[in-house]
């Protein structure tokens, strides 16, 4: 990418990471993902961990308000490290659907308490609940294939925007899900439906690939983001290669 356009789009977020306090498939602590983001360079992060209908590290058993609150610990422990260094670290979550994902903006624990009905809501009623809250829905590398995901679903009505550039399936360092078709598969759904692209990592441990979306303005708040993805000034990356809003390559 040419230095004009990165000083163009300055403050670069990682969307989709994950910590070991929330997700049983993470090995880094929030804490220790945030030095590594702030290290790498990033404005800030999205900790988007697995929610217990994916592959959560937190007992399902739990009384509701409890799970929340141990749920919500990754993100914690980043956002006091983050506000310690200098990283903005916003709260999300990784909703799970039997294998389909999606990737929550724009709440917190306290709207997660007061919406225990989420436990057993179906995707519709998922992102009308979000949607009542101001919050936002991506759908998460909508076109991966691996074991824990039994078929594609796809969900149009029901998502603001689709992940379509997904570090781990096209960055050359990745060691899991690497298949660039899966990104030019969601890229071209997005374009079909003319719903925005986001870009982010996937990533669990503090090995980064890098990948995230570079805005031209920092932003003020995880619900910010979906602000910002509207206004449209943004570019995408998986770390290796940069890309336009559409997921065209500009490097």
């Amino acid at each position: 990418m040419s230095a004009s356009i990165r000083e163009r789009y300055p403050y670069l977020y990682e969307t989709h990471l994950h910590t070991c306090e929330s997700s049983a498939c993470a090995k880094s602590t929030g804490a220790e993902m945030a030095r590594a983001c702030k290290e790498y360079g990033y404005t800030g992060i999205f900790v988007t961990d697995h929610n217990w209908g994916g592959n959560t590290a937190v007992d399902r058993g739990m009384p509701w308000e409890d799970w929340v609150d141990t749920f919500c610990l990754g993100y914690e422990h980043a956002k006091a490290e983050g506000d310690k260094i200098g990283l903005d670290v916003f709260f999300g979550y990784e909703a799970g659907y039997n294998g389909t994902e999606f990737l929550i903006y724009g709440i917190d624990g306290l709207w997660l308490k007061a919406h225990p009905e989420l436990r057993t809501a179906t995707v519709e009623e998922q992102y009308r609940l979000v949607h009542e809250a101001g919050g936002l829905v991506i759908h998460a590398h909508p076109f991966r294939v691996a074991g824990y995901i039994p078929e594609l679903r796809l969900y149009p009505e029901w998502v603001d925007g689709v992940e379509g550039i997904n570090a781990t399936h096209s960055n050359p360092r990745s060691m899991a899900h690497n298949n660039h078709e899966f990104d030019i598969r969601a890229l071209s759904y997005a374009r079909t439906h003319a719903l925005p692209v986001s870009a982010g990592s996937d990533i669990h441990e503090k090995y980064l690939f890098g990948g995230g979306i570079a805005f031209s303005r920092r932003l003020v708040s995880a619900a910010d983001y979906g602000v910002a993805l509207r206004e449209g000034d943004y570019v995408l990356t998986d770390g290796s290669v940069w890309y336009d809003k559409h997921g065209n390559s500009i490097n």
